[in-house]
């Protein structure tokens, strides 16, 4: 399910590097990579040759870690894998979202702010729910869910291509499963991002069937398969 309208998501990563996300970026030549604490994200310009690689090597530096997402051109022979992981990019194709599930009321949807980073860690240490570091909260809004004042659950905005915003860090304590609060956080984001005009997408790994479902759910539909791939420069 493709169409020039969403073909800046073949590149989400160069494509927030390059516009939304400039300011949290390090570059050299058609090379481009997180400044560190935010994300280890990296790009390279589209059929990239030797320069290209050579070029976030030095950005990067020797035996550092380079995540290049769902880039498909693999880097030269003397860099190391570190993982492959089959997964999947999912855009919302319609104009709003159905009503997602309540939860309780003792729990209160609030904005994630830098006093709730240490929180945030703990959560997402507990959960593993993708990379997350120091400073990712700079990528976007993020909100969470608090049961008496405690964290519970938390979403939020990461890569942002022209016209898009990708929903991620969706995660839920063990202890305050089964109660609807991804499904009300992906909603309550979601909500926001088409509020301003924009379209909401995400990625999943196929490993991940009841993240992929609860997508599906709520309205999401695949448009494309991807594999995650990082490795380790020379």
């Amino acid at each position: 399910m493709t169409n020039d309208a969403d073909a800046v998501l073949d590149d989400p990563v160069g494509q927030s590097l390059g516009g939304r996300h400039a300011h949290l970026a390090r570059r050299l030549g058609g090379s481009a990579t997180y400044l560190p604490g935010v994300a280890t994200f990296s790009s390279v310009s589209p059929g990239p040759g030797a320069k290209d690689w050579a070029d976030l090597a030095e950005l990067l530096g020797p035996g550092a870690f380079a995540d290049m997402f769902s880039c498909p051109a693999l880097p030269p022979s003397d860099w190391e894998p570190v993982f492959s992981l089959e997964g999947r990019q999912m855009i919302w194709p319609g104009d709003g979202l159905p009503e997602p599930p309540g939860s309780g009321a003792d729990a209160r949807v609030v904005e994630l702010d830098a006093d709730s980073v240490p929180e945030m860690l703990d959560l997402v240490a507990r959960t593993e729910p993708g990379p997350f570091w120091p400073r990712t909260r700079e990528l976007g809004t993020y909100l969470g869910l608090r049961v008496d004042g405690t964290l519970v659950a938390m979403a939020g905005e990461r890569l942002r291509p022209p016209g898009w915003t990708e929903i991620s860090a969706v995660c839920t304590a063990p202890e305050a499963r089964g109660q609807g609060h991804a499904a009300r956080l992906v909603g309550a984001l979601a909500a926001r991002i088409l509020a301003r005009g924009e379209r909401p997408f995400l990625h999943a790994a196929e490993t991940n069937a009841g993240a992929i479902a609860l997508y599906e759910r709520l309205g999401f539909k695949t448009r494309r398969q991807v594999t995650f791939r990082g490795f380790r420069t020379p």
